[in-house]
């Protein structure tokens, strides 16, 4: 049998409401998720997938693009 997570479940991982988690499945973002009847379940896997695959902020070659941007328009 598939381990799977609820709605309540994930939202509690992510730290973000019920109603965020919706709203990301109605416009075609947030992690993959599967319809059991009415009810929406996510696998474990899926959530880790999308997880790894946001963006992340605070590179190194972000920060010496940033500068020398700053540095040039002085």
């Amino acid at each position: 049998m598939l381990d799977l997570i609820t709605e309540d479940e994930v939202s509690k991982r992510l730290n973000v409401s019920v109603a965020s988690l919706r709203r990301w499945r109605l416009l075609g973002r947030g992690p993959l998720f599967i319809k059991v009847g009415s009810l929406v379940r996510y696998r474990p896997e899926d959530l880790e997938s999308w997880l790894g695959a946001l963006p992340t902020g605070g590179s190194a070659s972000r920060c010496r693009i940033a500068t020398q941007t700053v540095s040039a328009a002085n």
